[in-house]
């Protein structure tokens, strides 16, 4: 089957970012953010802590309910010199990443290694009562060995810290523990925040409920991969990242019976609705599963096909594949790259902070409001919002010609 893959200039999502305009800490209260919305062409502003209103009738927000671990853990070896693990993923794919921080005794991950030169094949290193050898130093495979009753989710609880993104350029303070977490934040296995999400207080969340806003949850483990740079031309030709992503039949029948329109906070929520409906058209075509997991490639949304998977045949897939084999869950890895051309299938509006230059998330953007972006953005800027992860959020509405 042929894929035509758009050919996307990466420089055509570049915008000055002065530092001034990236948040450093968050503001005291989560809903105080400002709120940029875009509608038909049109922007205004608002504040965050006034969002329901924003909201059409019968929408369903769909939440990301990760939950960032203490990812960085500071070692040394016994002369002084210092080396730093940073966890990306467990070995085991086919479960729930939640799962595998429930292990006790062992727990092996695929980390990036600070200093990793110094760390040579054979040496085992030590911290306390834990201690940490190679599997596979070519690829960064690395075996975590500990010999209490302790659940890895509770030793990671004990040494390791809350990786806040690079461009924050400060060490994580006790107050990141809570405020760099959402509030229903519950699934481990993030190494970033799902960061659109972090706006919504008790409030909101009340207010949401009272005008009849109904509320989903899904899982995406954000991964390291999302603050990578696009550094080729062509941003097709970007390596997209992978993320896990996890869905329980009740939401997919929960997608499948709502009729109004689809709210996703922030770009991983919409990456993950939109790489299930994905996955139901692997099944549906009859794709091979590699021992019942599916790696969905970034090609794979932009194969040419002479018919269409409606949404309704493709979760009905997914949710026959999971009663055929009893499983309670659905579990995928995604390279989803959402560009300019895409069609959303679960996206009439978003909830999203404002994003790197040059990202995969800006370009994300693009493909629901088009050239738009610019005028949001320069908006955003000259109305002194604030940038990235800590920073203020936007309600986007998607054009209706896209």
């Amino acid at each position: 089957m042929s894929i035509q893959l758009p050919n996307i200039p990466i420089q055509a999502f570049d915008y000055p970012l002065p530092e001034s305009k990236i948040a450093q800490f968050p503001l005291a209260n989560r809903h105080d953010s400002k709120l940029l919305v875009y509608q038909d062409g049109q922007i205004t502003h608002a504040a965050f802590r006034n969002l329901a209103g924003q909201l059409p009738e019968n929408s369903l927000l769909i939440f990301n309910n990760t939950k960032v671990i203490p990812a960085r853990i500071p070692l040394f070896k016994e002369n002084g010199v210092a080396i730093e693990l940073f966890l990306l993923h467990p070995l085991s794919d086919a479960a729930p990443t939640e799962q595998m921080m429930e292990a006790t005794g062992e727990s092996s991950w695929e980390c990036l290694v600070g200093n990793k030169k110094r760390w040579k094949e054979g040496d085992v290193l030590s911290k306390g009562d834990l201690s940490f050898s190679w599997i596979n130093r070519e690829l960064n495979h690395i075996r975590i060995s500990w010999e209490t009753d302790k659940s890895f989710a509770q030793v990671l609880e004990e040494i390791g810290k809350i990786p806040l993104p690079p461009y924050m350029e400060r060490e994580a303070q006790v107050s990141d523990s809570e405020r760099y977490q959402t509030l229903f934040s519950e699934k481990q296995g993030a190494v970033a925040a799902p960061t659109a999400s972090l706006h919504f207080s008790e409030d909101v969340l009340a207010d949401i409920d009272r005008l009849g806003i109904k509320k989903a949850y899904l899982t995406l483990h954000v991964g390291a991969g999302t603050f990578l740079p696009v550094k080729e031309e062509d941003v097709s030709k970007h390596p997209m990242h992978r993320e896990q992503i996890v869905f329980t039949p009740s939401l997919i029948e929960t997608l499948l019976n709502h009729r109004g329109p689809f709210i996703p906070v922030g770009t991983t929520a919409l990456r993950a609705l939109e790489s299930l409906y994905w996955s139901g058209v692997w099944l549906v075509e009859n794709r091979p599963l590699e021992n019942g997991l599916l790696i969905l490639p970034k090609e794979f949304a932009y194969e040419l096909r002479e018919n269409t998977v409606s949404i309704q045949d493709s979760l009905t897939a997914v949710l026959g594949y999971l009663q055929e084999h009893d499983r309670h869950y659905w579990v995928a890895e995604t390279e989803l790259l959402i560009m300019p051309g895409y069609k959303t299938r679960f996206c009439d509006a978003l909830v999203t902070n404002f994003h790197q230059p040059k990202s995969t998330l800006l370009v994300l953007i693009t493909a629901l409001i088009g050239e738009d972006w610019k005028k949001v953005y320069d908006s955003a800027l000259s109305n002194e919002y604030r940038f990235l992860s800590y920073g203020d959020s936007s309600l986007l509405f998607k054009k209706k010609d896209i």
